[in-house]
């Protein structure tokens, strides 16, 4: 195995570790191995380790893995470089359907998600006539902008006490992380994630069209329609527990193929990898830059948008293969 595939694979490791010692209470390598082993008798560090730094930098990994690897399958699926779950609206969809599902239907956040999400990305599709370039992102800002009015309506009308907590997540935020959300995402992201690592090696052949799957003895209708599934299913879950967080599945597929290819059997793997660790990378410095914290989709916007108008300018050269 190339060494650039080692170093991809275990970058979250060192990042996840460093993650775990900054902060406003800083801890050392030393102390967090002697928490783990249950060593250091401090109540305050034991609390701030367990019950606010792990199970936030391993929501941001999750968020970060199942926003990267649906960005990838969409990508393959509707052989477009420039969709991911954000341009296609399923973002706001997913969080249009969580706020519904908590404010008013009181059913799990993860089910709303993933029901207006799969709306957001059918729509899109046929709105935009079955995945040309420039209607699919134009079909997908319009749903978006759709779901994310509805979602202004859903404030208005919701409890005062929860208006303030809806507005912070729509910006996409980890503070409120918990070993809760991580509990109830989990098992939707693992049915995504094991969705797609099992059909990488169809999506290369689905990018090529309906006509060439086809006659290479794939089902491209059900195939594809699996991917949309098990690619809505990880992007929704990962909404409906840490808001609205654009651009990533745009932007790390894309840095994942300047490295390796387009191989999506590499691409998809590594994508979950490196994703995870970009948006823990992120994380870390949105709450550690200045005294107040900054939602995480402010950081990811900010970035992601340059990468988009790059990919666009690129894409109408025919640059993107």
């Amino acid at each position: 195995m190339k060494l650039k595939y080692i170093l991809i694979i275990l970058s979250p490791i060192p990042i996840m570790a460093a993650s775990l010692m900054v902060g406003p209470y800083s801890l050392s390598f030393k102390d967090i191995l002697l928490l783990f082993q249950g060593k250091l008798l401090d109540n305050q560090a034991h609390i701030i380790l367990f019950q606010v730094r792990l199970p936030r930098i391993l929501l941001a990994f999750l968020s970060g893995m199942a926003f990267s690897a649906s960005g990838a399958a969409f990508q393959a699926i509707f052989h477009n470089p420039l969709v991911d779950s954000y341009i296609l609206g399923l973002g706001s969809g997913a969080a249009f359907g969580a706020a519904l599902a908590i404010t008013y239907l009181n059913i799990p956040a993860q089910i709303g998600a993933f029901i207006f999400a799969l709306l957001a990305v059918v729509l899109a599709y046929f709105v935009s006539n079955k995945g040309s370039l420039v209607s699919l992102i134009l079909s997908g800002m319009m749903i978006s902008s759709v779901f994310t009015a509805m979602l202004s309506i859903i404030q208005i009308f919701a409890d005062p006490l929860k208006v303030q907590s809806i507005v912070y997540w729509m910006m996409g935020s980890l503070h409120t992380a918990n070993w809760e959300k991580i509990y109830s995402s989990l098992p939707f992201m693992i049915i995504g994630v094991f969705i797609l690592i099992n059909k990488r090696w169809k999506l290369n052949i689905l990018s090529l069209g309906d006509r060439e799957s086809k006659s290479l003895g794939l089902d491209y209708k059900k195939e594809k329609i699996i991917v949309i599934i098990a690619a809505t299913m990880l992007a929704s879950s990962a909404v409906s527990v840490s808001g609205i967080i654009g651009l990533v599945g745009l932007m790390i597929p894309h840095i994942i193929r300047m490295i390796i290819g387009p191989d999506n059997r590499l691409v998809i793997p590594l994508a979950i990898s490196f994703g995870g660790a970009f948006l823990v990378l992120v994380d870390t410095i949105s709450r550690n830059i200045a005294s107040y914290e900054i939602p995480i989709g402010i950081f990811t916007t900010i970035l992601g948008a340059p990468f988009f108008i790059y990919l666009l300018r690129k894409t109408k050269l025919g640059g993107w293969q």
